[in-house]
């Protein structure tokens, strides 16, 4: 596997993510070297949604109003229903995910996850997959969407759901091993 030391990935979370979208990308960073921080609006804890019901509760390591995204070398954002609605209507949320697609450090969406992305108005043009429910959003913010297990657009990874895991995890770790990517592939403004 390759090897993350020395890099730092934020998960950008709210109430609600999937429980296994954030614990087993986290655990596949940590256990590529990589160090971890759960980012979050909350203070103190996050809690999950595990299928049909609430679940874990994990501990916040940095409160979005303090986090610089020159702390960190990548993106990871989990899915879960709750969690990418709550962001999407974060105006920092948004600023924080629109910076790394700027400045071209690799980007993880996962499910659900990519809602995010579509309100940094950064990702018209480019391939991506996301849960099938997502489709016409996505296509609507000018995606090229595929359904695909993990699909790799120059740094920006993205994954349908949970059973993806294993493929999602694996090609984040590439991308984050590789580093930055020209962000002149990104597309230019949010749209209007």
């Amino acid at each position: 596997m390759a090897t993350l030391s020395g890099k730092r990935v934020a998960i950008l979370t709210e109430n609600g993510f999937e429980e296994v979208e954030l614990t087993s990308p986290k655990k596949a960073l940590e256990e590529a070297g990589a160090a971890v921080d759960i980012v979050s609006p909350q203070k103190g804890k996050v809690k999950a949604w595990d299928k049909d019901h609430w679940s874990i509760e994990l501990p916040v390591d940095e409160a979005l109003d303090d986090a610089k995204v020159d702390d960190y070398d990548a993106l990871m954002l989990p899915g879960g229903v709750l969690n990418p609605d709550q962001l999407r209507m974060n105006k920092k949320a948004v600023e924080f995910a629109q910076q790394f697609l700027e400045t071209g450090k690799p980007v993880a969406a996962i499910c659900h996850g990519p809602q995010l992305l579509i309100e940094t108005g950064l990702i018209e043009g480019r391939k991506m997959t996301s849960y099938w429910s997502l489709r016409t959003d996505m296509e609507n913010a000018g995606v090229i969407w595929e359904d695909e297990e993990v699909i790799v657009d120059n740094g920006l990874v993205s994954s349908r759901s949970p059973k993806d895991l294993e493929a999602f995890n694996r090609k984040m770790i590439e991308e984050i091993k590789e580093g930055e990517h020209s962000p002149a592939a990104y597309a230019p403004g949010p749209r209007h």
